[in-house]
């Protein structure tokens, strides 16, 4: 169904898994929202590890049910230090049953939560959904234009930006962005083992990055390998056996004889920051407000911090017959997200860099401060507490 006849108070552009939970959101808050999403086949291999608040937005939204028996829980979070450098750093575990939760949260094919996003999406008489994509938007004094790629032609009083890293609506709103290349690229995969994994997920830090092994159903785990941009090339040039063999080797055989299985991906690392995260009309969310690198699974988490947000506040402003897309609300979306966002992207960042940064006075540092992490339990307990959702968000 496709209908323009009348201006929507939200328009949420872009069919990603961020965008999708943002007009699933707002169509619940009883906003009339429009989704400008080209439906398209999800082929792509890659899981999500959805943390804490994430899968509760996902409860609230009716999502969350259509998917679960999809997803493995992740219990236990192991930190290895595996770049064989003079000071090595202890490993440190993370027990989600130490602060008295059942799982830090679950890991998902994208397919299988793309599909149930999809499927409570179209459950919505207030949400309609627009078969196309984007091709101009045009800000004007009390809403936006956007015309489609087929000619199409709508209006919102606001615009959710979910159109990834090259946003049209970002480009449309004037608002610039901080980008920094990495010399990293990452690899994912997904494989079979022999042993089971018991719901713990294993992250190696190596000289070049971390190689993450996250519980999928069964006994099989997705990976997320880190290198240099040649060697993760050489690594996808790899017969399946001869791949096999050397994540088997990169995991010290911890899962036992490793199977990997069809598909890889190669994804070149980069972080990116807009100056604003809304302003005109326009509000950013997912990767379009935020690229990291894959560091503590809090990418996608932060995209979905972003929809619960903009739909809680533009859902207040319709509630109480004022414009979503007015500058206060904007303000007020900016407010809420700058903290959470700049302060994942900053640790992240520093973790990141520690792996990179062979100076040898550095390293008895991250040691230290990893032996740490991992013999104070108050301080553990922070830590695993923060990961999963920030202070000022409890």
């Amino acid at each position: 169904m496709t209908d323009a006849s009348t201006p929507f108070d939200v328009s949420v552009i872009g069919g990603g898994p961020a965008g999708l939970a943002a007009a699933i959101a707002l169509a619940q808050a009883d906003a009339r929202t429009a989704l400008v999403a080209r439906r398209l086949p999800y082929a792509d291999n890659r899981t999500t590890a959805l943390l804490g608040a994430s899968v509760e937005l996902l409860e609230s939204l009716d999502v969350w049910p259509r998917c679960k028996d999809k997803a493995a829980a992740l219990e236990i979070m192991r930190l290895v230090d595996d770049t064989g450098r003079l000071f090595r750093s202890p490993e440190v575990r993370f027990s989600c049953h130490e602060i008295a939760l059942d799982a830090f949260g679950y890991n998902i094919d994208n397919r299988s939560l793309m599909l149930a996003l999809e499927a409570r999406a179209a459950e919505f008489p207030n949400l309609v959904r627009f078969d196309d994509e984007a091709e101009n938007v045009v800000i004007e004094a009390d809403d936006v234009a956007i015309r489609t790629a087929s000619g199409q032609f709508l209006t919102a009083r606001l615009v959710v930006g979910a159109d990834g890293r090259h946003s049209l609506c970002r480009e449309a709103a004037g608002i610039a962005v901080t980008r920094r290349d990495l010399t990293q690229t990452a690899l994912t995969f997904n494989v079979g083992h022999a042993r089971p994994h018991r719901n713990v997920s294993t992250e190696f830090h190596t000289p070049y990055g971390p190689c993450v092994f996250v519980p999928l159903p069964g006994n099989r785990s997705s990976i997320v390998w880190v290198s240099a941009p040649a060697e993760a090339e050489r690594l996808r040039g790899l017969s399946d056996e001869e791949l096999s063999i050397a994540i088997e080797k990169q995991s010290h055989s911890i899962l036992g004889r490793m199977t990997v299985e069809p598909g890889r991906s190669l994804f070149p690392l980069a972080i990116e920051r807009p100056k604003s995260f809304a302003r005109d009309r326009i509000a950013l969310v997912g990767e379009a407000a935020h690229v990291v690198p894959p560091i503590g699974a809090q990418g996608l988490n932060l995209g979905l911090r972003d929809a619960a947000d903009i739909a809680q506040l533009a859902g207040e402003a319709i509630a109480s017959g004022q414009d979503p897309g007015a500058d206060e609300v904007l303000k007020r979306y900016d407010r809420a997200r700058r903290p959470d966002i700049l302060s994942r992207t900053f640790a992240i960042d520093i973790a990141n860099r520690s792996l990179l940064n062979d100076f040898l006075p550095l390293q008895p540092v991250r040691a230290v401060g990893m032996h740490l992490l991992g013999a104070i339990g108050p301080l553990r307990r922070f830590a695993m507490r923060e990961g999963l959702t920030p202070t000022w968000r409890r």
